[in-house]
């Protein structure tokens, strides 16, 4: 079941990718990585995507420009927001734009997999 639920990891630090695609590749799930908003656009365009994970932060787009355009080119694709900053209105705007979870760093292991279960499941 979760090998046919396609994963895309967006985040410009690339260990943070590697540790991400790690926990939820163990879970059963197909994962694609994406160093911005604009790699991940490209990979959105041309592959079946059911789950996004997005940092905030990222440089030439950032998670709410990328939320707000998976929202309306993609709107049966989950979002999940990743933050550093577990600033309440970063959130609470994510969650206004569309976004259907979110995720504060740093988190452990086992919150990442409850977090995509909710939002996708």
């Amino acid at each position: 079941m979760k090998s046919s639920v396609s994963v895309l990891i967006v985040d410009d630090e690339e260990m943070m990718r590697n540790l991400l695609e790690k926990i939820l590749a163990r879970e059963g799930y197909n994962i694609l990585t994406a160093e911005d908003g604009v790699a991940a656009l490209e990979i959105l365009n041309s592959n079946q995507i059911d789950l996004v994970i997005s940092d905030m932060k990222m440089p030439r787009m950032n998670g709410f420009e990328l939320l707000k355009h998976v929202k309306q080119e993609h709107p049966q694709t989950g979002v999940i927001i990743m933050t550093a900053y577990g600033d309440t209105y970063t959130v609470k705007d994510a969650l206004l734009l569309g976004a259907d979870e979110y995720i504060t760093k740093p988190f452990k292991s086992y919150e990442v997999s409850l977090v995509v279960e909710r939002a996708y499941w």
